[in-house]
């Protein structure tokens, strides 16, 4: 099969959509290796507090959930939380909540995956 040339396959397909999709693939494929980093929560949580609503979120009638990558020390405190996915409306609010939760013990510090999820109520 012959290959066509540059200006050829300009003309076939266009660049702008072909450009648009592979970096769309290529950061959702980046979104997807950074989310699948941290595990699913397997250290059992002692003690929750619960995040607050946001005002901001509140006078638009938002809702919807955050996914926060956490690093959780040998002693169960949470060392750093940081969003990796879902809304960033909801990001300071549910960092200071999870910072505050405390997780069983372990032999070493542990990475988790945690989703919360806001509604207005």
């Amino acid at each position: 099969m012959p290959m066509l040339a540059p200006n050829r396959l300009r003309c076939c397909i266009g660049w702008r959509p072909l450009t648009v999709a592979c970096l769309s693939l290529t950061l959702l494929g980046l979104g997807f290796l950074r989310a699948s980093e941290a595990q699913e929560v397997s250290r059992k949580v002692i003690a929750k507090t619960a995040p607050t609503y946001p005002d901001l979120a509140k006078r638009m009638h938002v809702t919807g959930k955050v996914k926060l990558e956490v690093v959780i020390t040998a002693g169960g405190s949470v060392k750093s939380a940081i969003l990796i996915g879902g809304s960033p409306i909801f990001e300071k609010s549910a960092v200071d909540a999870v910072k505050q939760w405390k997780f069983e013990p372990a032999q070493t510090e542990t990475k988790a995956a945690i989703v919360l999820e806001f509604e207005d109520r």
